[in-house]
């Protein structure tokens, strides 16, 4: 089970960036996904995540009404489109499997891979 986060980068307070988890030799969408961030010194956050079965999402508060994760099957990725970033969304971003996805986030990462850097700054 490998899995690819990308679409990180260098943007301005307020612009927008979309990341995408990509797998590897298994079928996405059979598979509850998370989206976590850590920036240097602080503890890893569970930023948002989805459902295999009904497709419910969680968000954290520090992202909710910025921040949308979505599914798209045919290209087994899942994405995070991240608007109105702030400084503090400054971090690396890993997409993770995990067990499930509730109202009170998204349970310990099973399986990730390489995270993306997400910066901004102005």
């Amino acid at each position: 089970v490998q899995l690819q986060a990308s679409g990180g980068g260098l943007v301005q307070p307020g612009g927008s960036l979309r990341l995408s988890c990509a797998a590897s030799r298994f079928t996405l969408d059979y598979y509850v996904i998370g989206w976590f961030r850590q920036a240097p010194g602080k503890e890893r956050e569970g930023v948002s995540c989805i459902s295999s079965s009904d497709g419910s999402t969680y968000y954290a508060d520090s992202v909710k009404g910025r921040f949308t994760i979505s599914r798209d099957n045919a290209k087994n990725t899942v994405y995070l489109q991240m608007n109105s970033l702030e400084p503090e969304d400054t971090a690396v971003y890993y997409c993770a499997s995990i067990l499930g996805c509730s109202d009170y986030g998204p349970s310990p990462p099973l399986y990730w891979g390489q995270g993306t850097q997400v910066t901004v700054s102005s």
